[in-house]
C-alpha cells in the first residue's frame, strides 16, 4: 500500500466519527485533504457547517459545498479530523508542516474529541527528527533563535512562507523531544512566539494510522 493509499484508508475511517448535523472541525495537508473529499462523496447536505484550521482548506470545503463558519461563532463542537507530521506514543504530535499550527492549536482547543489521521511513517518513540515548527512575530526572529538554541534546538527560518496570519515560521532541527508537554511551555513562554508546533499539552484523543495491513487505532 503506498503512502497515500494509507492516507486516504485513514481518511475514510475517520469518516466514522462524523456526526451528522453537527458541526465539524477539519484540519489541514494532503491528508486533511483526502477526509474533505470523502466528506463531500459520503456526508453533502448532512453537516451544517465546519470550523476550518486553514484558508486552503476552507476553500476546499466550500468548493465541494459545506458551509464554513468563523470559529468565533461556536463555543465548542463535537469533532476535529487533522493530520500530523508526527506521533508519539503519549498521542503527543508535531504538527505545522503545511504553515497552519496556529489556527490547528486554536480550532482544536475547541474540539471535544481530536481525531489525527496519520501514513505509518509518522509514528516515532520520540519527536524531533522532523524539524519542529514555531510561529513568531517578524521581528523577534534573531532573539527567538537564540533561545530556541539555548534550548538544544537548531533554528533555521522557513524561507519563502508566511502564515495566514502574516507571519514566518522557523523550523527547529536537531531537537530529541523526551518531555513534549514541558518544552511546548518553555518555547510558547519566549517573547515573539505566537505558537509552537508540539501537540502535547491538547494531544490527541484518537490516532488513525494507516498501514500495510489496514489502519490501526491508538487511543480513545
Amino acid at each position: 500500500m503506498s503512502v497515500d493509499d494509507q492516507k486516504r484508508a485513514v481518511a475514510e475511517a475517520a469518516l466514522e466519527f462524523v456526526r451528522p448535523g453537527e458541526v465539524l472541525g477539519v484540519g489541514t495537508g494532503s491528508t486533511a485533504n483526502h477526509f474533505i473529499d470523502l466528506l463531500g462523496e459520503r456526508f453533502a447536505g448532512r453537516v451544517p457547517a465546519c470550523v476550518s484550521s486553514s484558508e486552503a482548506s476552507t476553500d476546499r470545503l466550500r468548493e465541494l459545498g459545506f458551509k464554513v463558519i468563523e470559529l468565533a461563532e461556536v463555543d465548542s463542537y463535537s469533532i476535529y479530523v487533522d493530520g500530523a507530521d508526527e506521533f508519539e506514543p503519549g498521542l503527543a504530535m508535531i504538527k505545522g508542516g503545511g504553515a497552519a499550527l496556529t489556527s490547528e492549536k486554536i480550532v482544536s482547543s475547541l474540539a471535544e474529541q481530536f481525531i489525527c489521521i496519520v501514513d505509518a511513517s509518522k509514528r516515532v518513540d520520540v519527536m524531533g527528527a522532523f524539524p519542529l515548527p514555531v510561529e513568531i512575530i517578524g521581528m523577534a526572529a534573531r532573539a527567538v533563535s537564540r533561545a530556541l538554541t539555548d534550548l538544544g534546538g537548531e533554528p533555521v527560518l522557513r524561507e519563502g512562507v508566511v502564515t495566514d496570519h502574516g507571519n514566518p515560521i522557523i523550523d527547529v532541527h536537531g531537537m530529541r523531544i523526551t518531555d513534549p508537554v514541558v518544552l511546548e511551555g518553555e518555547i510558547e513562554a519566549i517573547p515573539g512566539v505566537v505558537t509552537c508546533g508540539l501537540f502535547a499539552r491538547r494531544p490527541a484523543d484518537v490516532v488513525l494510522m494507516g498501514t500495510d495491513q489496514g489502519v490501526q487505532r491508538f487511543g480513545g
